[in-house]
C-alpha cells in the first residue's frame, strides 16, 4: 500500500510536469507550491499574492488534477473573459457565465456544464444567489471553489461586496471540497476574516509579501493648476515607455488624454463610461505596444498582465493604501526598475471624501426600508432595483441592508428567483413531446398547459406551474432548461426578484435602524480615514516603501530606492484650499427642493445633489438630471454642504 507521502510526492511530480507541459513554466514562483499542494491534499486555501504574482495558476493547475469542476468567482466580467480566452488556447476546457452571453452561448455553456465537459466555470459572485444557476449547478462535483478578490468578504476591506458574505455558505450549501481565497490587498484583519469565513486554518494562509524591490516610488507635491505641467514634464525628461496615468473622475481621463496627445503624446482615455468596443480597442492597442499611454480611472488594470510597464503615474490621490498598492503592482512585472509617482494634491480629499459620504444613507431611508421589509408578513419578497427607487437608496446599499439583517439572525435568504418565464416554441408541441419519455410527458403537458399563451410568446407564473403540476421550482426550471439546451424552445427569464425568510416574529424598527446607521457610520469613517491615511503618506519624511508595507503588516527597514532613501528627504505638500459654501448662489434651490420634495426634501438628499452625487430619485427625474444647480458644490466639502442644509 502506498503511503500518504508517496501519493503526495507523485502528486507533486505531477503538478511540476503540468507545470512545464501545459502553462510552459520551468518552476512555481513563490508561495504558489505550499498553496497548490494544500490543495491537492484537500485543505483550503489563501493565497495573499501581490497583483501580477501568480494567483490564478494556484486554481488552474489544480483544476487540472482534481476530479470535478473548479467554480472560479470573480467580480469583473472583463477579468473573466481574458483569463478564460487564455485557458483555451493552451487547450483546456472553462467558459464563463454572465450577462454578456447570448441565449445559444448561454445554451453551450449550460450543456458542457451538466455533460462534464467543464473543467473551469467562471461566475460572478452573484450567480451563487441565482436560482437558475443553483439549479444547474446542484448535483455536480466541485472539488474547488476560487474566490479571487477575496477581501471583498471583509467590512474592513476596502471594496466590500455584500453578496461575497454568502460564498462560505454557497460553499457548504453546494458541498464544495475544498475553497481558495485569492486576494492582492489583504491587510491582517482582512486576512484573518477571509480565513474565518471560508474554514482556513491559519497555517494554509500563505502571504508571499508585498515588496517590489524594483519599484520607485515617488511623490510631488503639485497644485491643481500645475499637475498638466508636471505631467508633461515627466514624461519629456524620463526615457519612453509604458504608461499609465490613473485620475480619479471619467472626464478627467478624457481631458488628461486630449491634453498629452495636443502635448505631442500617444495617449487614450480608459474608463467605464466609454462603450465596450472601445474600451477593449484601446486596452488591446495598450498591450500589443501600439498605444504607449494610456489615462484611466480605477476601470483599466484588473486582469491586465503586460509586464514592461514602465511608469505608473497618479494624477490624482488614490482613495487608500489598498487601491495604491494595486494600481502600481501593475508596474515592473517584469522584475526590472519601474517609477510609480503620485501627484499629491490635498484638494483631491474633496473629491474622494464627497464619494464616502454619498455612499452613506440617512436615517429616514433606511427606517423606512426596513419598515417595508418587516411589514411583509413572514416571506419577504424584494426587487433591490424598485426598493432602490423608492426609498432612495442605491442598489448596493440595499443589497448590504439586507445581508446586515441576515448577520444580525433577522432574516434568511431563500434565494433569487424568477418570478415569470416565457419561452417561444421551435416545434409543434408534439413534436416536442416526441423527444420524452414517459412520465417525462406528463409533466410537461401540464406544463404547457399552465403558460398564458399569445401569438409567438407562453408566458408562465412559475408559482403557478408549481400548483398545477405538483413539483417545485427547480424541477420547472430544470425542464425548461433542458428544453432549451435540445433547441426545442427560446427561454426568457423576467421578474427577477429575491426571497428572504424572517427568523424573528417582532422587532424593534428604532433598533435595527439604529445599528444599521452605526455600522454605515463605522464604513464612512473608516473610507475617511482610507484618504487621510494617503495624505499622511505623501507628506512622509522616511522610507516610502516601509510606510506603504507596514499597512499591510511587512517591515523591511529602510528600502534604498524610493524618493525619500534616494533623494534624503520628502515631498512637500501644498495647503488644501478651502471654497465656501456661502460663495455659491444657490438661491432658486429652494424653489428646486419644494418642486421634488421625493428626491430632496431631506439634509443628506440635498448635500447629495449640490456635490454632483447621484441617487435613485435624481437618476428618475429628468428635470433633475440635467439641472445646473447639480453638482454646483462639488469642490466643497460634502461635510461642509451637510450642516448647512
Amino acid at each position: 500500500m502506498r503511503s500518504a507521502y508517496t501519493l503526495r510526492m507523485g502528486q507533486i511530480e505531477q503538478a511540476h510536469e503540468l507545470l512545464r507541459e501545459k502553462f510552459g513554466l520551468d518552476d512555481f514562483r513563490s508561495g504558489q507550491l505550499k498553496v497548490v499542494t494544500a490543495l491537492l491534499e484537500g485543505r483550503s486555501a489563501a493565497a495573499i499574492f501581490p497583483t501580477g504574482s501568480g494567483k490564478s495558476l494556484c486554481y488552474q493547475l489544480p483544476a487540472l488534477m482534481l476530479p470535478g469542476l473548479t467554480l472560479v468567482v470573480s467580480p469583473l466580467i472583463a477579468l473573466m473573459k481574458d483569463q478564460i480566452d487564455g485557458l483555451q488556447k493552451l487547450g483546456i476546457a472553462a467558459e464563463r457565465l454572465d450577462s454578456s452571453l447570448d441565449e445559444e452561448q448561454y445554451r453551450q455553456v449550460t450543456q458542457d456544464t451538466r455533460s462534464g465537459k467543464l473543467k473551469m466555470l467562471f461566475v460572478a459572485p452573484e450567480r451563487l444567489s441565482n436560482e437558475r444557476f443553483l439549479s444547474l449547478i446542484r448535483g455536480q462535483r466541485i472539488c474547488l471553489l476560487a474566490v479571487d478578490e477575496a477581501h471583498c468578504i471583509s467590512s474592513w476591506g476596502h471594496n466590500f461586496r455584500p453578496d461575497y458574505l454568502k460564498l462560505s455558505r454557497a460553499a457548504k450549501e453546494l458541498e464544495v471540497e475544498r475553497v481558495l481565497a485569492l486576494t492582492a490587498t489583504a491587510t491582517p484583519q482582512v486576512s484573518d476574516d477571509i480565513a474565518e469565513a471560508f474554514g482556513i486554518d491559519r497555517g494554509d494562509v500563505t502571504n508571499t509579501g508585498f515588496h517590489r524591490p524594483n519599484l520607485e516610488l515617488r511623490v510631488t507635491g503639485v497644485l491643481d493648476e500645475d499637475r498638466d505641467g508636471l505631467l508633461v514634464k515627466r514624461l519629456r525628461e524620463r526615457p519612453a515607455g509604458p504608461t499609465i496615468v490613473y485620475v480619479s473622475l471619467q472626464r478627467d481621463a478624457e481631458k488628461v488624454a486630449a491634453h498629452l496627445r495636443k502635448s505631442g503624446f500617444e495617449a487614450l482615455p480608459y474608463h467605464a463610461g466609454l462603450n465596450a468596443d472601445l474600451r477593449a480597442e484601446t486596452q488591446d492597442a495598450f498591450m500589443a505596444g501600439r498605444l504607449s499611454i494610456i489615462c484611466a480611472t480605477i476601470a483599466f488594470g484588473m486582469g491586465v498582465d503586460k509586464s514592461d510597464i514602465r511608469y505608473v503615474y497618479h494624477y490624482h490621490l488614490a482613495k487608500g493604501y489598498e487601491c495604491y498598492q494595486q494600481e502600481i503592482g501593475r508596474a515592473g512585472r517584469d522584475g526590472e526598475r519601474a517609477i510609480c509617482e503620485l501627484f499629491a494634491c490635498p484638494d483631491d480629499c474633496t473629491v474622494l471624501e464627497n464619494f464616502a459620504y454619498g455612499d452613506t444613507p440617512d436615517q429616514e431611508s433606511v427606517r423606512s426600508l426596513v419598515g417595508d421589509l418587516f411589514g411583509s408578513g413572514e416571506t419577504i419578497d424584494v426587487a433591490i432595483r424598485s426598493l432602490s427607487r423608492k426609498h432612495d437608496i442605491r442598489q448596493l446599499v440595499v443589497s448590504t441592508v439586507l445581508a446586515r439583517l441576515e448577520l444580525m439572525g433577522l432574516i434568511r435568504s431563500e434565494g433569487y428567483y424568477y418570478g415569470s418565464v416565457r419561452w417561444a416554441s421551435t416545434l409543434g408541441e408534439q413534436e416536442i413531446l416526441g423527444h420524452y419519455d414517459e412520465p417525462q410527458v406528463g409533466f410537461l403537458r401540464k406544463l404547457f398547459r399552465a403558460g398564458k399563451r399569445a401569438r409567438k410568446w407562453v408566458t408562465l407564473d412559475v408559482d403557478q406551474a408549481m400548483s398545477d403540476t405538483g413539483h417545485g421550482r427547480d424541477v420547472i426550471l430544470r425542464a425548461l432548461d433542458d428544453l432549451q439546451g435540445k433547441g426545442l424552445i427560446e427561454l426568457q427569464m423576467a421578474g427577477y426578484r429575491q426571497t428572504f425568510r424572517r427568523l424573528v416574529e417582532s422587532v424593534d424598527i428604532s433598533e435595527i435602524c439604529d445599528s444599521l446607521m452605526e455600522t454605515f457610520e463605522e464604513h464612512e469613517a473608516r473610507e475617511i480615514d482610507r484618504i487621510d491615511r494617503m495624505i499622511e503618506y505623501a507628506a512622509r519624511q522616511e522610507c516610502l516603501t516601509a510606510g506603504l508595507l507596514e499597512y499591510f503588516g511587512e517591515e523591511i527597514g529602510e528600502c534604498g530606492h524610493c524618493a525619500v532613501c534616494l533623494d534624503l528627504r520628502g515631498a512637500v505638500l501644498p495647503e488644501r484650499s478651502t471654497i465656501s459654501l456661502r460663495s455659491i448662489d444657490l438661491g432658486e434651490f429652494g424653489a428646486l427642493v419644494g418642486d421634488h420634495p421625493s428626491a430632496l426634501a431631506r439634509p443628506r438628499q440635498q448635500a447629495r445633489f449640490l456635490c454632483g452625487l447621484n441617487s435613485p430619485a435624481v437618476s428618475a427625474s429628468r428635470d433633475l438630471r440635467g439641472n445646473p444647480l447639480f453638482g454646483c458644490c462639488a469642490d466643497v466639502p460634502f461635510a461642509q454642504v451637510l450642516a448647512e442644509r
